[in-house]
């Protein structure tokens, strides 16, 4: 009966997900849809990847419309074989961000119901959790991946903590190989490596607790066998992405630096280290998991215009010479946003009362959680300080593998947003139920952590201005004591609201838990006073960053590149800022898509007027030089670095020929202007003069000098390439494109010599097989960063296809892995049900 009644409330949980979830989205109820930065760059950059696959029914891993081309393995490609994806893609069945936030809240109700088994105390820490206000910002901006991959974190540390903990060997096994699968089936590594950095700190607790014999050291190998086991099978599943990304990794950003220079050193992998590090947490601004205006809130506030108003009525009051209009222009930033990084889209706000409760939680929860969460939560906060912190950071960056692939160390925070709302619960439930816990002990600490909480919070609003500043070095330094004090005087009002917010809260929390233990409240109502506080708290300030103004009409969230302009437009603007992009991208859409009508042959355009590397609207319409991806191969960015920073008016017109750059788009967004560039290579081009250069640093250099429709700059160590394999000019000698796929590309070549042919296409060494007259042949890498191949005098056909052996490969090895988890799943089911008949027969 108490089963039963277990599984009603358990059901009644999921149901009260459902509707916070909705209720949080109600623009959904009408057909509207998020409008996301980062997806409406995804939707330009994909385009190609996706009408190929509605044209063909088939998948492309090569995609030429970002930066000349590169693999899609991280644009949204599919894998054949790939059943973990279609189960996240089943889980995520409800509609944009509803699938998210029911998520979020259900994985922690898993792993609240797997810690405490108290279906009330696994709800509020739900809520906790799933109202996380990072979530909220990351959506709003389209890290999909980003927020998938966290979906999975609580229910992946339910199964390792129902081996660890509860001994639940056969179910511990299956949930956390399913959601370790899911886990790396939602794509974000970064994540992932986060969240095993706390589970480090999990499995030396178990260790050390083997071994002081609190627990025995057969089940702690035994579960760490098992939780090793449910990984490698997890991971598994996940083969081919895997293997794709790992094999791609090496080629981009993220892999060994090529160049040396002042910045980074030949051979050297990952980031370096600037930019690694650009987005670190400032030491004070840690606090804003408690104060959510603690350093401001997101870059851009709807408080920021008001204020930047006033700013120039200041100082077109106050400023009477271009001297200190230039003086105080250089340290303009952020209105409502002070801390240490350049900028950000919202704090990562925890909660006042999750972080109130939290501090109680390391008091009252079990020291085998106690511990282990406290460690892993004040290592991830020191990471998160980045470049504030450069001794942590230094080793990490040096000795921890794989840690120097990751940039923006402030994410590392989504570890304390797991942790946090998990001792939270683990300590509410001790201090109700723990009856090893005397009265004077929790009245004792309840009332140390409120006087202290409440305490810091008073002396913050005291003296808030002379501790916090509330303006940055730069605005110190360059604005007038007029402008200062009107800035921090509104900074201060901003962080002022909050703080009392937090106080109020605080004082609710702990007056409800003084009064439980005086027997005034019961258990229920102080649970669902937090829980009421909690929620409101959370809901208002998430509401700050995701809300009604990000949800557009379906046509503008699917088609964001609009080539007209309406009236039924410039009023949907007019009553959602969110769309001004779209209204003020159109006459560049437009000739976007003028130029890829008129001309429907391959080539690229370099797009001068949106930051051609900042954008994916002509990807839209056409192959582009430019693009919007966080992970480029390494040749191309260095390319980008060296020529395109600085525009040199020879230099950077050669580059561009190179990558047959037919059209420049220049001018403004209102008179864009598309220009033809005569002068541009071709998809291919025969060269007889070969330049060998010693090291990358002189090749890079050469490419934006010599004439490249006559010579190819090529390594030294390509020289053998070209034993018994003589190139001979010849006038009279042709190559052009016949056929073009992303993924297969046809030339037809006619010449009376031997000949080097040089295509227009990113050299990329894995996947890609050249065949002249349908037999493979060698190619290497000329001009740095293209594609070049030995041509025999006569005619030829050429065709270059990409298929990497990493996809087929990958897909046996993860159908193996999902049907050895399957097989193991149901073996372990079919044991523990026969153990169980066995029991209750000898009973």
């Amino acid at each position: 009966m108490a089963k039963n009644k277990n599984i009603i409330y358990i059901a009644i949980s999921l149901v009260v997900f459902i509707v916070l979830a909705f209720l949080y989205s109600t623009p959904v109820f009408t057909g509207k849809q998020l409008f996301q930065h980062d997806i409406v760059q995804y939707r330009g950059g994909a385009k190609e990847l996706l009408d190929y696959r509605a044209n063909t029914g088939n998948e492309t891993y090569w995609s030429d419309s970002m930066f000349g081309g590169m693999p899609t393995y991280q644009m949204g490609s599919q894998f054949k074989g790939d059943i973990i994806k279609k189960i996240d893609s089943n889980l995520n069945f409800l509609p944009r961000p509803v699938n998210y936030l029911f998520l979020l809240f259900a994985g922690f109700f898993l792993l609240g119901m797997v810690v405490v088994r108290n279906w009330k105390y696994a709800l509020l820490g739900a809520t906790f959790f799933g109202l996380s206000t990072y979530f909220y910002i990351i959506i709003a901006a389209g890290h999909n991946g980003k927020v998938n991959t966290i979906e999975y974190f609580a229910p992946l540390l339910a199964g390792i903590l129902l081996v660890y903990i509860r001994k639940q060997y056969i179910w511990g096994f299956i949930v956390t190989t399913l959601f370790m699968g899911l886990q790396i089936a939602a794509n974000h590594p970064q994540m992932t490596y986060y969240l095993f950095i706390a589970l480090g700190f999990l499995f030396l607790s178990e260790l050390i607790r083997a071994i002081q014999k609190k627990t025995s050291m057969k089940h702690f190998l035994i579960s760490s066998g098992i939780v090793a086991a449910s990984c490698v099978i997890g991971v598994g599943m996940n083969s081919q992405r895997i293997m794709a990304n790992s094999e791609y990794v090496k080629e981009t950003v993220r892999g060994k630096q090529i160049l040396t220079n002042d910045s980074h050193t030949s051979g050297k992998s990952g980031m370096d280290k600037e930019s690694m590090l650009l987005w670190s947490y400032g030491k004070l601004e840690t606090l804003n998991l408690f104060i959510p205006r603690l350093m401001g809130g997101g870059s851009q506030e709807p408080e920021g215009k008001e204020m930047m108003n006033r700013v120039q009525e200041l100082v077109q009051e106050n400023v009477g010479s271009q001297a200190e209009m230039d003086r105080i222009s250089k340290g303009f930033s952020a209105m409502t946003y002070w801390g240490d990084q350049p900028g950000t889209s919202g704090p990562a706000y925890q909660g006042a009362i999750v972080c109130f409760l939290a501090v109680l939680g390391f008091f009252f929860a079990y020291k085998k959680y106690r511990y282990w969460i406290l460690g892993a939560s004040i290592l991830t906060i020191l990471l998160a300080w980045g470049s504030n912190f450069m001794p942590l950071s230094d080793f990490f960056i040096d000795y921890v593998p794989f840690y120097n692939k990751f940039r923006a160390p402030s994410s590392i925070l989504v570890v304390v947003e797991l942790l946090f709302p998990l001792i939270a619960i683990l300590g509410l439930y001790n201090f109700f139920t723990d009856e090893k816990l005397t009265e004077e002990y929790k009245q004792k600490i309840l009332t140390y952590v409120s006087a202290g909480t409440l305490g810091i919070l008073i002396i913050l609003l005291i003296f808030g201005k002379s501790l916090l500043g509330f303006a940055t070095d730069n605005e110190k330094t360059y604005f007038p004591p007029f402008l200062l004090d009107y800035l921090v005087d509104e900074r201060y009002k901003l962080f002022r609201t909050d703080a009392i917010k937090a106080f109020l809260y605080v004082a609710i929390a702990a007056a409800a838990l003084f009064l439980s233990l005086k027997k005034k409240l019961s258990q229920n109502v102080v649970l669902i006073i937090i829980g009421m506080v909690s929620l409101f708290d959370l809901w208002t300030v998430n509401r700050r960053y995701l809300n009604d103004e990000n949800y557009v009409d379906k046509i503008f969230a699917e088609n964001p590149f609009q080539t007209e302009s309406s009236d039924l437009l410039v009023e949907k603007v007019q009553a959602n800022p969110a769309l001004s992009s779209v209204l003020s991208d159109v006459n560049v859409n437009k000739t976007l898509e003028t130029i890829a009508e008129k001309d429907k042959t391959h080539y690229r355009i370099f797009n001068n007027i949106l930051g051609t590397f900042s954008e994916t609207n002509t990807s839209y319409f056409k192959s582009s030089i430019g693009g919007y991806h966080a992970v480029k191969l390494r040749r191309y960015d260095d390319v980008i670095n060296e020529y395109f920073q600085v525009m040199d008016s020879v230099r950077v017109p050669n580059i561009l020929n190179l990558l047959n750059a037919k059209y420049w788009v220049v001018g403004g967004p209102e008179q864009p202007q598309a220009v033809p560039n005569p002068k541009a290579n071709g998809n291919a081009w025969f060269v007889s003069d070969l330049k060998f250069v010693d090291t990358p640093n002189e090749e890079i250099k050469s490419i934006g000098i010599i004439n490249s429709k006559k010579t190819a700059v090529i390594a030294s160590s390509d020289k053998s390439y070209f034993d018994n394999k003589p190139v001979q000019a010849d006038s009279t000698a042709f190559i052009n494109l016949t056929r073009y796929q992303p993924n297969e590309l046809e030339f037809k070549s006619q010449s009376k010599t031997p000949q080097l042919a040089v295509f227009s296409e990113i050299y990329y060494p894995h996947g890609w097989k050249v065949l002249v007259d349908e037999k493979e042949v060698p190619y290497i890498k000329a001009d740095y960063l293209l594609r070049a191949v030995h041509v025999p005098a006569g005619n030829h056909h050429i065709r270059m296809i990409f298929e990497p052996e990493v996809i087929e490969k990958g897909k046996w090895i993860s159908l193996l892995s999902f049907g050895l988890f399957i097989a193991l799943a149901a073996l372990g089911i079919f044991w523990m049900n026969r153990k169980k008949k066995k029991e209750t027969l000898a009973e």
